[in-house]
Protein backbone atom coordinates (compact mmCIF):
# COMPACT_ATOMS: atom_id res chain seq x y z
CA UNK A 1 0.00 0.00 0.00
CA UNK A 2 2.85 2.35 0.89
CA UNK A 3 4.47 1.61 -2.48
CA UNK A 4 1.27 2.50 -4.33
CA UNK A 5 0.98 5.78 -2.44
CA UNK A 6 4.61 6.64 -3.22
CA UNK A 7 4.06 5.83 -6.90
CA UNK A 8 0.95 8.02 -6.97
CA UNK A 9 2.84 10.86 -5.32
CA UNK A 10 5.66 10.54 -7.85
CA UNK A 11 3.18 10.67 -10.74
CA UNK A 12 1.56 13.80 -9.31
CA UNK A 13 4.94 15.44 -8.85
CA UNK A 14 6.01 14.70 -12.43
CA UNK A 15 2.64 15.89 -13.78
CA UNK A 16 2.80 19.15 -11.84
CA UNK A 17 6.41 19.77 -12.89
CA UNK A 18 5.59 19.25 -16.56
CA UNK A 19 2.63 21.61 -16.30
CA UNK A 20 4.74 24.30 -14.66
CA UNK A 21 7.46 23.75 -17.27
CA UNK A 22 4.94 24.36 -20.02
CA UNK A 23 3.79 27.58 -18.39
CA UNK A 24 7.34 28.81 -17.86
CA UNK A 25 8.58 27.81 -21.33
CA UNK A 26 10.13 30.51 -23.50
CA UNK A 27 8.69 31.71 -26.79
CA UNK A 28 10.90 29.46 -28.93
CA UNK A 29 9.98 26.36 -26.93
CA UNK A 30 6.28 27.23 -27.11
CA UNK A 31 6.46 27.72 -30.87
CA UNK A 32 8.15 24.33 -31.22
CA UNK A 33 5.48 22.70 -29.06
CA UNK A 34 2.76 24.35 -31.15
CA UNK A 35 4.45 23.17 -34.35
CA UNK A 36 4.67 19.66 -32.94
CA UNK A 37 0.95 19.68 -32.17
CA UNK A 38 0.24 20.95 -35.68
CA UNK A 39 2.22 17.99 -37.07
CA UNK A 40 0.20 15.58 -34.90
CA UNK A 41 -3.01 17.16 -36.21
CA UNK A 42 -1.77 16.72 -39.77
CA UNK A 43 -1.03 13.06 -39.14
CA UNK A 44 -4.40 12.53 -37.47
CA UNK A 45 -6.05 14.05 -40.56
CA UNK A 46 -4.82 11.07 -42.58
CA UNK A 47 -6.92 8.68 -40.49
CA UNK A 48 -9.83 8.97 -42.88
CA UNK A 49 -13.02 7.11 -43.71
CA UNK A 50 -14.85 8.59 -46.68
CA UNK A 51 -18.65 8.39 -46.50
CA UNK A 52 -20.36 7.78 -49.86
CA UNK A 53 -23.23 10.20 -49.14
CA UNK A 54 -21.17 13.07 -47.72
CA UNK A 55 -18.22 15.25 -48.79
CA UNK A 56 -17.10 15.25 -45.14
CA UNK A 57 -14.93 12.26 -44.14
CA UNK A 58 -14.48 10.76 -40.70
CA UNK A 59 -10.98 11.69 -39.47
CA UNK A 60 -8.90 11.70 -36.32
CA UNK A 61 -8.30 15.46 -36.38
CA UNK A 62 -10.74 16.49 -33.68
CA UNK A 63 -8.98 14.32 -31.10
CA UNK A 64 -5.73 16.20 -31.80
CA UNK A 65 -7.54 19.55 -31.67
CA UNK A 66 -9.05 18.81 -28.27
CA UNK A 67 -5.68 17.72 -26.94
CA UNK A 68 -3.92 20.80 -28.30
CA UNK A 69 -6.08 23.04 -26.15
CA UNK A 70 -5.52 21.24 -22.89
CA UNK A 71 -1.85 20.38 -23.49
CA UNK A 72 -0.64 23.73 -24.81
CA UNK A 73 -2.93 25.98 -22.83
CA UNK A 74 -4.59 29.35 -22.96
CA UNK A 75 -3.22 30.69 -26.24
CA UNK A 76 -0.83 28.18 -27.72
CA UNK A 77 -3.35 25.47 -28.55
CA UNK A 78 -5.00 28.01 -30.85
CA UNK A 79 -1.59 29.01 -32.21
CA UNK A 80 -0.85 25.38 -33.06
CA UNK A 81 -4.08 25.13 -35.06
CA UNK A 82 -3.31 28.44 -36.79
CA UNK A 83 0.11 27.03 -37.73
CA UNK A 84 -1.61 23.92 -39.08
CA UNK A 85 -3.88 26.05 -41.27
CA UNK A 86 -1.26 28.56 -42.46
CA UNK A 87 1.34 25.92 -43.37
CA UNK A 88 -1.33 23.80 -45.04
CA UNK A 89 -2.36 26.77 -47.17
CA UNK A 90 1.32 27.44 -47.91
CA UNK A 91 1.76 23.95 -49.34
CA UNK A 92 2.50 21.45 -46.55
CA UNK A 93 0.33 18.47 -47.62
CA UNK A 94 -1.14 17.59 -44.25
CA UNK A 95 -4.80 18.30 -44.78
CA UNK A 96 -6.98 15.20 -45.16
CA UNK A 97 -5.75 12.96 -47.97
CA UNK A 98 -2.25 14.53 -47.94
CA UNK A 99 -3.60 17.66 -49.62
CA UNK A 100 -2.67 21.33 -49.27
CA UNK A 101 -3.73 24.75 -50.48
CA UNK A 102 -6.35 27.38 -49.75
CA UNK A 103 -9.04 25.64 -51.80
CA UNK A 104 -9.18 22.93 -49.17
CA UNK A 105 -10.16 25.59 -46.65
CA UNK A 106 -12.73 27.04 -49.03
CA UNK A 107 -14.32 23.65 -49.70
CA UNK A 108 -17.01 21.64 -47.89
CA UNK A 109 -14.81 20.72 -44.92
CA UNK A 110 -13.08 24.09 -44.50
CA UNK A 111 -15.42 25.38 -41.81
CA UNK A 112 -14.51 22.54 -39.48
CA UNK A 113 -10.83 23.42 -39.85
CA UNK A 114 -11.42 27.13 -39.19
CA UNK A 115 -13.30 26.03 -36.07
CA UNK A 116 -10.21 24.19 -34.81
CA UNK A 117 -8.55 27.47 -33.83
CA UNK A 118 -11.49 28.73 -31.76
CA UNK A 119 -11.98 25.29 -30.20
CA UNK A 120 -8.37 25.03 -29.04
CA UNK A 121 -8.39 28.59 -27.73
CA UNK A 122 -11.58 27.96 -25.76
CA UNK A 123 -10.34 24.73 -24.18
CA UNK A 124 -6.93 26.18 -23.39
CA UNK A 125 -8.40 29.26 -21.76
CA UNK A 126 -10.97 27.32 -19.73
CA UNK A 127 -8.63 24.64 -18.40
CA UNK A 128 -5.83 27.10 -17.64
CA UNK A 129 -8.01 29.63 -15.82
CA UNK A 130 -10.45 27.37 -13.97
CA UNK A 131 -9.08 24.51 -11.88
CA UNK A 132 -12.54 22.95 -11.49
CA UNK A 133 -12.67 22.53 -15.27
CA UNK A 134 -9.96 19.87 -14.95
CA UNK A 135 -12.18 17.23 -13.34
CA UNK A 136 -13.10 14.41 -15.70
CA UNK A 137 -16.84 15.18 -15.78
CA UNK A 138 -16.34 18.88 -16.50
CA UNK A 139 -13.59 18.16 -19.02
CA UNK A 140 -15.80 15.68 -20.85
CA UNK A 141 -18.62 18.21 -20.95
CA UNK A 142 -16.25 20.89 -22.25
CA UNK A 143 -14.96 18.51 -24.91
CA UNK A 144 -18.49 17.78 -26.10
CA UNK A 145 -19.41 21.47 -26.08
CA UNK A 146 -16.27 22.42 -27.97
CA UNK A 147 -16.66 19.65 -30.51
CA UNK A 148 -20.35 19.88 -31.29
CA UNK A 149 -20.95 23.61 -30.86
CA UNK A 150 -17.72 25.28 -31.98
CA UNK A 151 -16.21 22.87 -34.51
CA UNK A 152 -19.46 21.53 -35.94
CA UNK A 153 -21.12 24.93 -35.77
CA UNK A 154 -18.43 26.44 -38.00
CA UNK A 155 -18.30 23.32 -40.15
CA UNK A 156 -22.02 23.12 -40.82
CA UNK A 157 -22.28 26.79 -41.72
CA UNK A 158 -19.61 26.49 -44.42
CA UNK A 159 -20.88 23.11 -45.60
CA UNK A 160 -24.35 24.60 -46.05
CA UNK A 161 -22.94 27.55 -47.99
CA UNK A 162 -20.82 25.27 -50.17
CA UNK A 163 -23.67 22.88 -50.96
CA UNK A 164 -26.23 25.60 -51.71
CA UNK A 165 -24.15 28.33 -53.33
CA UNK A 166 -21.17 26.53 -54.86
CA UNK A 167 -22.68 23.18 -55.82
CA UNK A 168 -26.11 24.68 -56.40
CA UNK A 169 -27.77 21.88 -54.44
CA UNK A 170 -30.81 22.97 -52.44
CA UNK A 171 -29.91 21.34 -49.12
CA UNK A 172 -32.26 21.54 -46.15
CA UNK A 173 -31.42 21.21 -42.47
CA UNK A 174 -32.16 17.48 -42.26
CA UNK A 175 -29.90 16.62 -45.20
CA UNK A 176 -27.23 18.97 -43.91
CA UNK A 177 -27.15 17.31 -40.50
CA UNK A 178 -27.17 13.87 -42.10
CA UNK A 179 -24.12 14.78 -44.17
CA UNK A 180 -22.20 16.94 -41.72
CA UNK A 181 -23.06 15.84 -38.18
CA UNK A 182 -25.08 12.68 -37.53
CA UNK A 183 -22.57 10.08 -38.88
CA UNK A 184 -19.82 11.53 -36.69
CA UNK A 185 -21.59 11.69 -33.32
CA UNK A 186 -20.59 8.30 -31.93
CA UNK A 187 -16.96 8.62 -33.00
CA UNK A 188 -16.63 12.17 -31.71
CA UNK A 189 -18.19 11.32 -28.35
CA UNK A 190 -15.60 8.55 -28.05
CA UNK A 191 -12.77 10.92 -28.99
CA UNK A 192 -14.02 13.50 -26.49
CA UNK A 193 -14.19 10.82 -23.78
CA UNK A 194 -10.61 9.70 -24.47
CA UNK A 195 -9.33 13.28 -24.63
CA UNK A 196 -11.04 14.07 -21.31
CA UNK A 197 -9.48 10.99 -19.70
CA UNK A 198 -6.05 11.98 -20.97
CA UNK A 199 -6.58 15.56 -19.85
CA UNK A 200 -7.52 14.42 -16.36
CA UNK A 201 -4.32 12.40 -16.18
CA UNK A 202 -2.07 15.21 -17.46
CA UNK A 203 -3.60 18.34 -15.91
CA UNK A 204 -2.91 19.14 -12.25
CA UNK A 205 -5.86 19.60 -9.91
CA UNK A 206 -4.44 22.86 -8.59
CA UNK A 207 -2.75 25.93 -10.04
Amino acid sequence: MQGVLELLESYRDIRDRLYQRRIAAGIVEKILLALGMAVITGLAAQIRIQLPWSPVPITGQTFAVLLSGILLGEMWGGVSMAIYIVLGIAGIPWFTGWTAGFMHLAGPTGGYIWGFVIAALFLGYTTDRFVKARSFIVLFGLMLLTNFVIIYGAGLIQLYAWLNYVKGSATGLTDLLYMGLVPFIAGDVTKAFLAAMLGRVLLPSKK
